[in-house]
C-alpha cells in the first residue's frame, strides 16, 4: 500500500488517529496494548492504526525491530530527546526543540558569489526604499555591499552611508574581496571614512568627519547610529540628495519620542530624494512602538528571508533548543549558573542588568569575578585583553570580558574579537557581556547562548539567540538557555517569578513562530482547486475585502501575533486554559488598539487571520507523496485538512504545549506553585471586557434554568463568566452609589 492510500482515511480512521495523538505527549513511547486501550479496537484494528501513524510520520520504531512486543516513539518526542541530549543540564526545560534538514541551500553561492538571501535582496536592487528582514548569519551585510556598489556604479547614486548601532558591528563591513567569487567590484572603505574605528573619539566628535565626507568626493562611509543622529542635527537635509542611507539593525530606529533616529529618518525621507536600505534581524517592528509610521512603511519594498529558510538550509547545524533553567537564591550560588555552564562549549554569557530582579547587587565587575571563580583560577591577561583561566581538570579557558568598559581594555578586546576570534576557533572560549555581543556580533563558533534573568525585549531575545545559530563546522546543535529565578519565597516573589515565567514562555512561542515555515491562509474555495505550496484552506475564514485589511495581513500579521502573545490578559486567560469568545474579544481589542480606523467587520476578518496564525504557524502538516497537505496536527488534535475550520482554530490554546512541557520537566511541588498562582490570578477586566461576556452569562442562565455561573466552579469558562458577572454587579453598585451621592449634593 503506497503513502497516498495510507492517507486516504475515512472519518472513523481519522478519529482513531486523533484518539491516539491525544495521549502521545503523556505516553510518547508506546506498544500495541496502548493503542488497544486508547481506541477500544481489537489487536488487528490497533495494528492498522499503527500503520497509519507510521505512514503519516507521527511515530517511528523505537529500539530493536521485533516480531512481538514492538515499541514505537512519538516523532516529536524523538526530536525532543535528541535536542534534550545536547543540553548542558538535564533539568533545563526546552520549550522549543527543532530539527532541520541540513539542505545546504542557504549557504550555497551562485556565480556572483551570492547566497540565497543575498540573491533575493539583489533582485530588488533598483528599489528606492528597501526593507530587508532576515535572520542573523544570513549575510545581510554582504547583501548590502552588493546593492550599494550597484547603486554607485550602475544607478547613478553619489554616496552610500551605512549606520550600525554600535562600533563592534562595524567589522561586518570590513574590506571584502567580492571579485574573487564573481562580482564586478570589491568592497572597500577608506580608514578615514570608517567612523566605527576605536580611535578614542566619541560618536558626537566624529560628526566633523561625517561633514567632510558629505561635502567631499568619497563615496562610502560607515558610522554608528549615534553619529548619524548627531550629523542630522548639523547637515542640511538637501545634502542627502542622490545618496543611499543604509540603516543596519533597523529595529533601533523606532518613531517614539525616545528614539530620535526614527523621527530624523522620517524627516530626511520627506525632505530629500535619499534612497533607504533598511536591514533587521528582528521579525517584529519593535517591542512597543513601530519603526516606521504606517504611511512611511507602505513606500518600502520588502525582502523577507525566514529563520526556517536559513536554518533548514544550513550545512552543519541540525538541531536547536530554546530552554529555561530555574534556580533559587542568587545565580552565582552553587547549582545555578554552575549547573548550566559547560566550559567545553563555546559560550556567550549575558549577565543581568544591575536594576533587574536577578542582579546580585554586588556590582557587574564583581559578578564577572565570581563567574571566573566558577570557571576556575585566572592565571593571566594577555596582550589582547583575553583572560586565561585554568579549570579544575587542567584545561586553559580563554575568556573575553566585555562587561568591563574601561576604554583601552574594551578597544583592544573588541578589535581582537572582530579580527581574530571570529575567524579562529581557538581565539576565545567564553564571552561574558552585559549590553554588548547581541545584534550584529559575529562569532560563528558559539554553541551556547546563556542569558541570566528574564528579558522583556523580544527583539533583544531574538538577537541573543541569533548569536548561537550561525552555521559552523564545530557544531550540529545550538542551545539558548535562559536562567530564571524559580517561584518560591514570599507571595510577592512567587507572583513576580510566575509572571516572568509566563513572559518567558511567550518569548518561546514567538520564537517558535519565527522558526517555523511560513503558511498563507485562504478561505476554502468553492471551485475545488488544489492549494498552492504553503497555502492552507480554512472553512469559515472570511475573504479580506478592503485594502486596509489586505495591507495589515501582508505586513503586520507577525507584529499582531507578537502583541497578542505578549498581552497580559491573553497570557493569564491562556494559562488558565480559556479559549472561545473571551479570547476572541481580547484579540479584537488588540487589533482595534493597533489599527483604530477599522470597522467591526474588518476587525473580525483580521482577527480570524490572527487566530489562524497563532494556531497553525507551528502546526505540523501531513503531506501525501505529491506534496499536498492531507492532515494537520495542531496542539493535541489531528484534523483532516478538509475539515479545518475557523471554529476549531479558535478552540486552540497556543500556550498548551509549553505548559505541557513545563509540567513534565519542573518538579511537582514547583509546578503546583505555578498552577496555584495562575489559578489565584483573577482575570484583569475592564467594563468593555465584562460586557463582551454578558450575552454568554445570559445564555448560561437560560441553559441552567435560572442558575447563575459560580465563582467556585471547576469549569474554567463558567468561573470566567462568574468573574465577569461579579465585576458588572460591583460596577453597577458603584454607579448607583455615585449617582445617589450626586443627587444628595444637589
Amino acid at each position: 500500500m503506497n503513502k497516498n492510500d495510507e492517507l486516504n482515511l475515512n472519518k472513523t480512521a481519522v478519529e482513531s488517529v486523533d484518539k491516539v495523538i491525544e495521549h502521545l505527549s503523556i505516553t510518547p513511547i508506546l506498544n500495541i496494548n496502548h493503542i488497544i486501550k486508547w481506541t477500544g479496537f481489537t489487536p488487528r484494528g490497533a495494528y492498522k492504526v499503527v500503520d497509519r501513524l507510521l505512514a503519516i510520520g507521527m511515530i517511528t520504531t523505537h529500539g530493536e525491530t521485533k516480531e512481538y512486543g514492538q515499541e514505537w516513539i512519538f516523532k516529536e518526542a524523538e526530536v525532543q530527546s535528541k535536542v534534550d541530549a545536547k543540553r548542558t543540564n538535564p533539568d533545563t526545560v526546552n520549550i522549543v526543540s527543532v530539527e532541520y534538514d541540513k539542505t545546504g541551500v542557504s549557504t550555497k553561492c551562485d556565480e556572483l558569489g551570492m547566497r540565497e538571501m543575498q540573491k533575493r535582496a539583489f533582485d530588488k536592487r533598483t528599489s528606492k526604499k528597501l526593507l530587508i528582514k532576515a535572520p542573523p548569519a544570513s549575510g545581510k551585510s554582504r547583501a548590502l555591499m552588493f546593492i550599494a556598489l550597484d547603486k554607485i556604479r550602475n544607478q547613478g547614486l553619489k554616496k552610500v552611508i551605512i549606520a550600525v548601532p554600535e562600533r563592534s558591528i562595524g567589522s561586518s563591513f570590513a574590506n571584502t574581496d567580492l571579485t574573487e567569487h564573481g562580482f564586478f567590484e570589491d568592497w572597500h572603505i577608506d580608514d578615514r571614512n570608517n567612523l566605527t574605528n576605536e580611535d578614542g573619539l566619541d560618536d558626537r566628535s566624529k560628526v566633523g568627519a561625517f561633514i567632510r565626507f558629505i561635502n567631499g568626493d568619497d563615496q562610502i562611509m560607515l558610522c554608528t547610529h549615534a553619529t548619524l543622529r548627531f550629523a542630522f542635527e548639523e547637515v542640511p537635509i538637501e545634502k542627502f540628495n542622490d545618496c543611499v542611507l543604509a540603516i543596519d539593525e533597523f529595529h533601533h530606529a523606532s518613531i517614539s519620542d525616545t528614539s530620535r533616529l526614527g523621527q530624523l529618518l522620517h524627516n530626511v525621507m520627506n525632505g530629500s530624494n535619499v534612497q533607504i536600505i533598511a536591514m533587521t534581524g528582528s521579525y517584529f517592528r519593535g517591542d512597543t512602538v513601530p519603526i516606521l509610521t504606517a504611511d512611511d512603511e507602505e513606500e518600502f519594498d520588502k525582502v523577507t528571508y525566514t529563520y526556517y529558510e536559513q536554518l533548514n538550509g544550513y550545512t552543519y547545524l541540525k538541531t536547536l533548543g530554546i530552554g529555561y533553567h530555574f534556580y533559587t537564591g542568587s545565580y552565582l550560588d552553587n547549582g545555578a549558573l554552575s549547573a548550566v555552564l559547560d566550559t567545553n562549549k563555546k559560550t556567550i554569557i549575558h549577565i543581568p542588568n544591575v536594576n533587574s530582579k536577578e542582579s546580585t547587587l554586588v556590582g557587574k565587575l564583581e559578578e564577572v569575578a565570581r563567574i571566573y571563580d566558577i570557571i576556575g583560577t585566572i592565571t593571566k591577561r594577555d596582550e589582547n585583553e583575553i583572560d586565561h583561566i585554568l579549570t579544575a581538570d587542567g584545561r586553559e579557558i580563554l575568556v573575553a570580558n566585555l562587561v568591563d568598559d574601561e576604554a583601552e581594555h574594551r578597544k583592544k578586546l573588541v578589535k581582537y574579537l572582530g579580527t581574530v576570534a571570529r575567524n579562529d576557533i581557538a581565539g576565545v572560549d567564553i564571552i561574558i557581556a552585559l549590553g554588548m555581543a547581541k545584534e550584529g556580533f559575529d562569532w560563528p563558533f558559539c554553541e551556547h547562548s546563556l542569558t541570566i534573568g528574564y528579558r522583556s525585549s523580544l527583539t533583544e531575545i531574538v538577537q541573543i539567540i541569533g548569536r548561537c545559530t550561525r552555521d559552523s563546522y564545530n557544531k550540529t546543535h545550538s542551545q539558548f538557555t535562559n536562567l530564571i529565578a524559580q517561584p518560591n519565597g514570599t507571595n510577592d516573589d512567587i507572583t513576580i517569578s510566575v509572571n516572568n515565567m509566563l513572559k518567558a514562555i511567550t518569548v518561546s512561542l514567538l520564537m517558535e513562530q519565527v522558526l517555523a515555515p511560513s503558511f498563507t491562509f485562504t478561505p476554502r474555495p468553492s471551485d475545488g482547486r488544489k492549494a498552492r505550496p504553503g497555502e492552507i484552506f480554512v472553512k469559515g475564514l472570511k475573504q479580506p475585502k478592503s485594502d486596509k485589511v489586505k495591507q495589515i495581513l501582508e505586513s503586520d500579521l507577525e507584529d499582531l501575533t507578537a502583541a497578542t502573545l505578549q498581552n497580559e490578559q491573553i497570557q493569564k486567560a491562556a494559562a488558565q486554559g480559556l479559549t472561545g469568545e473571551y479570547v476572541k474579544h481580547l484579540q479584537s481589542k488588540i487589533i482595534r488598539e493597533k489599527h483604530p480606523g477599522l470597522n467591526d467587520e474588518e476587525v473580525e476578518i483580521t482577527r480570524q487571520y490572527l487566530a489562524a496564525n497563532l494556531a497553525l504557524k507551528t502546526a505540523e502538516p501531513i503531506r501525501d507523496k505529491d506534496g499536498d497537505i492531507k492532515f494537520i496536527k495542531m496542539a493535541n488534535r489531528f484534523v483532516k485538512i478538509d475539515e479545518l475550520d475557523i471554529n476549531l482554530i479558535d478552540s486552540i490554546n497556543p500556550f498548551h504545549h509549553a505548559f505541557e512541557v513545563i509540567s513534565k520537566k519542573v518538579g511537582a511541588s514547583t509546578f503546583k506553585i505555578i498552577q496555584d498562582t495562575i489559578a489565584g490570578n483573577r482575570i484583569d477586566m475592564k467594563v468593555e471586557d465584562a460586557l463582551a461576556l454578558y450575552p454568554q452569562i445570559k445564555a448560561f442562565v437560560v441553559v441552567h434554568n435560572g442558575k447563575f455561573p459560580s465563582l467556585n466552579s471547576d469549569d474554567k469558562n463558567e468561573k470566567l463568566l462568574a468573574q465577569a458577572q461579579a465585576f458588572l454587579t460591583a460596577q453597577m453598585a458603584s454607579y448607583k452609589r455615585e449617582k445617589l451621592n450626586n443627587n444628595e449634593k444637589e
